[in-house]
């Protein structure tokens, strides 16, 4: 048998005559076989079961540190991804509100000592992108840090991106250590922490504080205590408080469950491994990332684009590739300056889209983690909408703005054209209840595929609530969703088609949407052609229609409709003549 870098002779044993082996063996069953490596210890049980416990930590002496062995690193690439899953999930099975338990608006990431992104689950790959950023703020503000500390973030101006996603950071700590070796971290979006507009999504914020309560990585947990008094009197601060500490109460102690299922997978790696092995592939990991960007770099071109905003604004990046070094800068300074909107992005969020264009170019099966940035020079000016200064508003830096800047990076590289460019950020309630959704629309083109229809796009990943528990919770009847026929842009390739999405209210609630490409369609490429853009309206209960601009906040009463055609995606390449 060979296992952990060592060939042994391994004995065949039957499991009906088993009672207690050590390894290295084989325990065969009539259904399966047990392979039971060195330092493991099977123990036959009166109910037929084979248990395995581990006898040793000889793993650890046998994995050298000086270089990755190949087949390790890919066992810790999968090691480490399964933290986040495994917090995913306990985030997912003990979440409270509709947006993290059945949106699955959240993500789970494993982090090193200096914050850098070790592994994440598939989860919204704006928040993957920027929550290292997060957890260097926990450790800045908090320098003596302890076994069962968890903390609260959503500051944008600190690795945040918008005031409803609340980040919870946990250190992680070897044996016997009084510094932190590793730290995991949970963020999920939160259906209302105030603000002006129920559901903390207002469209016509102009400061920060009108989105909602700001949490600057305060404690939340010490020596493994909830820290809840404290926790409910931040999220009461503010001219417009939290409408439902309850609900993110609850959210929050799920989130500290999913850190702690994270830790503990750490914790379980380092008793097995040794947290020098641990330490050490992290770091592998990320520096095989590295190389994998710096390959596909290597096959990029040089580019530019300008991709102009509803509203006002405009990104624009200039991408120099440096094949050869396999490296890339990417300038936005020629950005437009600060918005007096809330479509200001801090610079968090362009370095959480660069992160995800960039590992979606590499073919290697690798996490998504902080080595993917090593070749990328970003640069951004203080002071324009990809760099904003506080108080700048920023809800829709997050869900509008960082879905322009991936479209501007893939159309400078020449690789797809605008995708919707819109989570089309829904809201409605009223001072008891609240629901936040996004809509799905189409995907831009490719030179080898057709845009994909009615998906969620790039920067978001998350689901929609079942009509079920969506109009069992709320008071609305969902009579429409479908694909947007027609909608994609034509060309070689055909862009994707968006989605329409028809509410009807059962009462009356304040509802707003939040949403671009209104005013400027999504653009093909390479002579394809432009998607439709979004429209909206509201069908009120007697018939009547009103035609509404892609960010709105109405009243609707009983019987009202609000109807949302989502953008389709730009089509690739010019069709040829028939």
């Amino acid at each position: 048998m060979f296992a952990h870098g060592e060939t042994a002779v391994a004995p065949i044993v039957a499991a009906d005559t088993l009672t207690t082996l050590d390894g290295p063996a084989l325990i065969v069953r009539p259904d399966t076989q047990v392979a039971l490596p060195v330092g493991w210890r099977a123990t036959a049980e009166q109910d037929g079961l084979i248990r395995l416990t581990r006898a040793g930590a000889v793993q650890a002496r046998a994995i050298a540190l000086d270089r990755p062995d190949p087949i390790t690193l890919e066992l810790f690439n999968r090691r480490f991804m399964g933290v986040a899953e495994a917090m995913g999930a306990a985030l997912e099975r003990t979440a409270h509100s509709v947006n993290i338990k059945e949106r699955l608006d959240f993500s789970c990431a494993l982090f090193d000592a200096d914050g850098g992104l070790v592994a994440n689950a598939p989860h919204m790959p704006v928040h993957l992108g920027s929550m290292g950023a997060s957890v260097r703020a926990v450790r800045d503000r908090h320098p003596t840090l302890k076994p069962g500390d968890a903390f609260a973030l959503n500051n944008p101006y600190a690795g945040g991106t918008h005031l409803p996603d609340i980040t919870v950071v946990m250190p992680v700590f070897m044996p016997g250590a009084e510094t932190a070796a590793f730290y995991v971290a949970a963020r999920g979006h939160h259906a209302d922490v105030g603000g002006v507009q129920p559901g903390s999504m207002p469209p016509f914020s102009k400061s920060i504080d009108q989105e909602g309560v700001m949490l600057d990585a305060i404690p939340i947990m010490r020596g493994g205590d909830f820290l809840e008094a404290d926790t409910r009197a931040a999220l009461a601060t503010g001219r417009w408080p939290s409408r439902a500490p309850d609900r993110n109460i609850a959210d929050l102690k799920a989130q500290i469950a999913a850190c702690q299922a994270g830790a503990a997978a750490v914790s379980g790696m380092i008793e097995g491994f040794g947290g020098q092995v641990v330490a050490a592939y992290m770091t592998f990991v990320q520096q095989n990332a590295t190389a994998s960007v710096r390959r596909a770099i290597g096959r990029l071109s040089n580019g530019e684009a300008r991709v102009p905003m509803d509203g006002g604004g405009h990104i624009v990046v200039v991408t120099t590739v440096d094949a050869l070094a396999g490296e890339a800068t990417l300038d936005f300074r020629q950005s437009a300056d600060q918005l007096p909107s809330n479509f200001n992005a801090p610079s968090a969020i362009v370095d959480a889209a660069a992160l995800y264009v960039f590992r979606t170019l590499v073919d290697d099966d690798i996490p998504l983690n902080s080595g993917c940035l090593a070749p990328l020079n970003i640069l951004t000016r203080p002071g324009s909408m990809l760099a904003p200064a506080p108080p700048a508003a920023v809800v829709a830096g997050n869900v509008e703005t960082s879905q322009h800047v991936v479209d501007a990076l893939y159309e400078a590289l020449g690789v797809m054209a605008n995708a919707q460019g819109s989570m089309n950020n829904f809201t409605f309630g009223d001072e008891t209840r609240q629901y936040y959704e996004t809509l799905c629309g189409g995907a831009g083109a490719t030179p080898t595929a057709d845009g994909a229809s009615a998906v969620h796009t790039h920067m978001t990943n998350s689901r929609l609530t079942d009509p079920e528990i969506l109009e069992r919770r709320f008071p609305v009847r969902v009579e429409t969703y479908a694909i947007r026929r027609g909608s994609g842009g034509e060309g070689a390739r055909r862009g994707g088609d968006g989605a329409v999405r028809r509410v009807r209210f059962l009462a009356p609630m304040e509802a707003a949407l939040l949403s671009t490409r209104r005013a400027h369609a999504p653009q093909g490429i390479a002579g394809g052609g432009p998607a439709l853009m979004g429209e909206q309206r509201l069908i009120g209960a007697d018939g009547a229609v009103k035609e509404l601009p892609g960010c709105f906040s109405v009243t609707v009463q009983l019987g009202d409709v609000i109807e949302i055609k989502t953008p389709g995606g730009g089509g690739f390449g010019s069709r040829p003549a028939s």
